[in-house]
């Protein structure tokens, strides 16, 4: 059976909002959550990007039971991986062994307010391994010290370490990225229900690891009102990932998809209540070897409806799958 998540979208909603938004979403039984960390919105329609390490603290006081996941946090650009470490650890004492540290290389949009540029892709995962192994090891305790090819260490240690330290996830898109998490995650991520991204990940050493999907959709009485709120705040994510964590700001994604139409954004997202429509979406995830789907609900005022009718007619028809 796929577990199924919710999603708190810090692009979309307030922190005092998220972290109500998740306590309704553990009363309503999801199996788990995960947190996105942005500077920026995807669009400025969508309005928010407060710090994703503050609310997930939050988060951690304010439930009790369901595990939190940062999907996903980039340890290379705007954080170090010593200080992404020492947050991880912390945030893994607050939850009480609730939290999984979700890892990538990040997108422009919101690794670029540091002033560094903006590495190629293949730098940007020779980073990412970089950070990992740096992770791993303040994890491990002691101190640390590294001189490496992108970064310094310079005699650091954990002093609050939990007993068992976040399982590492690593986000994916090919080929290279699934060897990486292969060798050196716990879980693996991709936001695309691709078979073949977890074969590769199981290549390279993830089989029988947890595999972590995400789908967006928009839930709505009226039909129409989903698909106009999908297009408004949405849109973006037809861009694919290569163009996505290229772009530098809410103003490119904006230019990039001013022709995508309301018609295509409910091609690829389910709008409305058809709780079929989801669980047919939910499928290709299932069937594609992935054991967690994360659900991102569009609209960030919209949460608590979406979360009733997740409670009473989506989740148990998703038990199914």
């Amino acid at each position: 059976m796929v577990q199924i998540g919710y999603t708190m979208m810090t692009e979309q909603a307030g922190p005092r909002d998220l972290v109500q938004h998740v306590v309704a979403a553990e009363k309503a039984g999801f199996d788990f959550s995960v947190t996105s960390d942005h500077y920026f919105p995807w669009l400025t329609e969508q309005g928010h990007a407060p710090y994703a390490w503050s609310v997930l603290g939050a988060a951690a006081q304010a439930t009790s039971t369901i595990p939190l996941m940062t999907y996903v946090t980039c340890p290379t650009t705007r954080y170090h991986p010593a200080v992404v470490a020492q947050k991880a650890a912390t945030l893994q004492l607050l939850a009480e062994g609730r939290f999984r540290l979700g890892l990538g290389s990040g997108e422009n949009l919101n690794e670029h307010v540091v002033g560094g540029g903006w590495p190629a892709a293949h730098v940007r995962l020779e980073m990412l391994e970089e950070a990992v192994e740096i992770i791993r090891a303040l994890f491990e305790g002691g101190n640390v010290n590294h001189h490496g090819t992108h970064f310094d260490v310079e005699n650091a240690r954990l002093f609050d370490l939990p007993d068992e330290p976040p399982a590492i996830g690593v986000a994916v898109s090919g080929e290279r990225s699934c060897a990486l998490a292969g060798r050196l995650a716990d879980l693996v991520i991709a936001t695309e229900p691709k078979a073949e991204l977890i074969e590769s990940f199981d290549r390279h050493g993830g089989a029988g690891k947890p595999r972590v999907g995400q789908l967006p959709l928009c839930f709505d009485t009226d039909k129409d009102a989903a698909v106009a709120r999908a297009h408004e705040q949405f849109r973006w994510s037809l861009g694919g990932w290569p163009v996505n964590a290229e772009l530098p700001g809410p103003a490119s994604f904006d230019t990039a998809t001013q022709f995508v139409r309301p018609e295509d954004v409910a091609e690829g997202i389910p709008c409305g209540d058809d709780v079929d429509a989801v669980v047919e979406a939910v499928r290709p995830y299932a069937e594609a070897g992935f054991t967690e789907v994360a659900l991102v609900q569009i609209g960030g005022d919209q949460q608590y409806p979406f979360l009733e009718w997740a409670e009473k007619e989506l989740l148990p028809e998703l038990r199914n799958l």
